[in-house]
């Protein structure tokens, strides 16, 4: 964009702004007129191409996501008005639309990638300026007007013109141009479907709770501009104060202080302030002027290259929209009443504002997030649904939009039609009866019909978690995810916190065995008070006992916690990540120090202590002799050595769901591991999502898999399944599927079971 700014004041450059106001007060009237979305934008294309002196103005907008339609003309040929469409990228047109970026040409059929298009008419023109119509990063169309003329449009002219692109950014947003034509459909009122991916599987219906809600600027055109600066030397002068008063808080750490000082510099920013002062002089309100540059600003970034800079796009979000709350008194402290059944909608959310919600919710749709990310741990802790990529939802939500969430699909349908919504309920309404059929399993054992039981057991990370434990019918918790109490504090927490809040845990469990996996951070799971390190592929890079034998302080803090929580009952501790037998020995070693310790200060220690590894990686089920020997137990991470066996990213879409747990060449892997835990008696369990999914969790047992981890609302169905069958059949129809030659086994079983009579 042009920097107005480098151009002295002059009597020209003052005519062009009261032309520039003039234009916006007729074009605030026109869109003040009744009549339907066409009609206006029909006068708004006449009105433009007048007072700019072109031969042709013309409104492109998005059809979808990919696709631009011309919408509305003055110029060119009437009959090419919705049905002239191209490509995001495509001619001239297209290149505005997929840059955001102006184009400005007095040559048009000569620019490359000029598109030639004989409907309209458009070839007889030679210049060309196009600019984007969008709204905060969010791309509307495109407003072009053309000339006979060979010229260049100056700089005070695409400044004009995209004044008046925002503007008709600001109305499409009110729904101005709505009409039924579904190429001017208003926002925030049709049905939407967004796809995209599991966080945490379940279904449940209710309604938006925007986690911050964006603002919506019903004033875009204003008349007195020394008003409107005052307006915003005011509000600026508030956000400066504001950051001030944050950075003097005491509590921070070094990360908080470099985004408020990041937040500083842009509020102290004189170009910043003046280019909104001027964009107010062209006739914007002090709020359209802040999403002017704030849209600007997004587009330029955007085409940066160095992702640092790009990184600070989120940072100059957050300003610019704190600024805009100022000045319109929307936003979080507007006194909003959270709705019935509230589902939490938001670009991304830390783990310690997930709890805050707690388990009022029920669901959470993210526009970012990640599959290991805080949200998704505390959304399983919580057993809500959680959809994360879902593109765009936040841009389209309302409060208290109706909304369906499919954890299960990674599907979210906001202000769904009735037929979408009555089949979702049926699918809610099928799984709630066959819980209350789970539910008469409770204190039933998985005892398949061979005789084998298969010890079931949940997976826990916050003291809410564990009232689950008697209604699931789990037989302990298997995984108890200690990093929840490190990743929602500022600080690192004190031993006796920790100390106290693991005996309620133990309390809670009432004797049943709880497998306290020690501090998993890392990888996706940065402590908001521990210096992130910048590595280009965390998954496999300074993480869970990595960080604890390299930061053995913590560990040791950790350890002794656990054994004081204990006070005498047994304990149970594991360590993620373990890769060899050197790293256990050394683990396990701070364990056996800090018993010794204790006992030498006379504290109590625990009756007995059981001392385990994840198996994450598959290097792990190579181990020494040695290894399985020394170790009490195994608990195979199935989610971790999934993705590193397969070389497969589960947080990469495009290849997470590629490989199959039941392929064969994974189960003889796993059955290699049953193997080994059983010729040194090791005990051995599964843990990660496969294990409630109920035909995998079959054939782990079936493989000899003695135990299974998984949420507790998985546990019915699994135990449900088990109960039916025979494991002995199970293992010949996977032997079967296997001598057959197939790729995997999930076929074979799922018409094995298909085929069997229903019980």
């Amino acid at each position: 964009m042009n920097d107005q700014s480098k151009m002295a004041p002059d009597r020209t450059s003052e005519r062009t702004e009261s032309e520039s106001r003039k234009l916006l007060r007729r074009l605030r009237d026109t869109l003040a007129t009744t009549g339907g979305g066409q009609d206006r934008l029909d006068r708004i294309t006449h009105l433009i191409a007048d007072s700019m002196g072109t031969e042709v103005c013309s409104i492109y907008l998005f059809r979808d996501a990919e696709t631009l339609e011309l919408c509305a003309t003055e110029g060119l040929k009437p009959e090419a008005v919705h049905q002239t469409r191209m490509k995001l990228g495509e001619g001239l047109v297209g290149r505005v639309a997929r840059t955001s970026m102006a184009v400005n040409t007095a040559n048009a059929p000569a620019e490359k990638g000029f598109r030639f298009m004989p409907e309209t008419g458009e070839e007889i023109y030679s210049s060309f300026l196009g600019v984007p119509i969008q709204r905060v990063g969010e791309k509307l169309g495109v407003l072009v007007v053309q000339s006979k003329t060979a010229r260049g449009y100056s700089d005070d002219e695409i400044y004009a013109l995209e004044v008046v692109a925002m503007v008709l950014a600001e109305m499409t947003e009110l729904g101005a141009f709505t009409s039924d034509d579904p190429a001017f459909r208003a926002n925030h009122r049709q049905p939407e479907m967004f796809r995209g991916s599991t966080g945490q599987e379940g279904a449940a219906e209710g309604h938006v709770w925007l986690h911050e809600p964006r603002v919506v600027v019903t004033n875009p055109v204003a008349d007195d501009p020394l008003t409107e600066i005052e307006r915003i030397r005011d509000a600026v002068g508030q956000l400066r104060v504001s950051i001030d008063d944050l950075l003097a808080a005491e509590s921070l750490d070094k990360e908080q202080v470099q985004v408020l000082e990041a937040y500083r510099m842009f509020a102290n920013s004189r170009g910043w302030l003046r280019r909104m002062e001027e964009d107010i002089q062209r006739g914007l309100s002090a709020e359209a002027a802040v999403e002017k540059e704030q849209s600007a600003a997004r587009a330029r970034l955007e085409q940066v290259p160095d992702s640092y800079l790009r990184e600070r796009l989120s940072d100059l979000d957050d300003l610019s929209n704190r600024l805009l709350r100022i000045l319109t008194g929307q936003g979080k402290d507007t006194g909003a009443e959270m709705p019935l059944n509230p589902v939490l909608v938001a670009r991304n959310i830390g783990p310690a504002e997930l709890l805050d919600y707690g388990r009022k919710l029920k669901g959470v749709v993210l526009e970012e997030g990640s599959v290991g990310s805080h949200a998704a741990i505390v959304a399983r802790a919580l057993a809500i649904p959680l959809v994360i990529h879902a593109a765009r939802i936040t841009q389209e939500a309302l409060n208290g939009d109706q909304i369906l969430v499919d954890g299960d699909q990674g599907i979210a349908h906001l202000r769904p039609e009735d037929s979408v919504a009555r089949a979702f309920r049926d699918k809610i309404a099928m799984q709630a009866e066959a819980q209350k059929r789970y539910a008469s399993l409770r204190t039933q054992p998985a005892t398949a019909k061979c005789g084998t039981t298969v010890n079931l057991l949940m997976n826990a990370g916050l003291m809410a978690d564990l009232p689950s434990l008697a209604g699931s019918g789990a037989e302990g918790v298997g995984l108890f995810r200690t990093e929840l109490q490190f990743l929602i504090r500022n600080k690192m927490p004190k031993r006796a916190e920790l100390a106290s809040l693991y005996a309620r845990v133990m309390d809670a469990a009432q004797g049943k065995r709880v497998a306290f996996r020690t501090l998993d951070i890392g990888s996706d799971k940065v402590l908001p008070y521990m210096k992130p390190n910048d590595e280009p592929n965390p998954a496999m890079g300074w993480r869970a006992i990595r960080v604890g034998l390299d930061k053995p302080g913590v560990l040791r803090m950790q350890v002794q916690a656990l054994i004081r929580a204990a006070n005498g009952r047994p304990l149970t501790v594991m360590f993620p990540f373990i890769t060899e037998l050197g790293e256990f020995q050394e683990a396990r070693s701070h364990v056996l120090r800090e018993l010794h310790r204790e006992k030498s200060l006379g504290h109590t220690v625990p009756s007995s202590v059981e001392i385990g590894a994840m198996m994450e990686t598959p290097s792990l089920a190579f181990a020494p002799k040695a290894f399985f020997e020394l170790t009490d137990f195994v608990s195979i991470g199935g989610n971790d050595l999934k993705q590193f066996f397969f070389a497969a990213d589960r947080e990469n879409e495009r290849v997470r769901r590629r490989y199959d747990t039941l392929n064969h060449s994974f189960l003889r892997f796993l059955e290699q591991i049953v193997e080994r835990c059983r010729e040194s008696n090791t005990k051995l369990s599964f843990c990660g999502e496969d294990a409630g999914r109920p035909i995998e969790a079959l054939a782990f047992a079936a493989i000899g898999i003695p135990a299974l981890s998984m949420r507790p609302a998985s546990i019915g169905p699994v135990k449900s399944l088990i109960r039916q069958v025979s494991l002995q059949e199970v293992r010949e129809v996977i032997k079967a599927s296997r001598e057959a030659g197939d790729e995997s086994a999930r076929k074979s079983l799922v018409n094995w079971l298909a085929e069997r009579p229903a019980t």
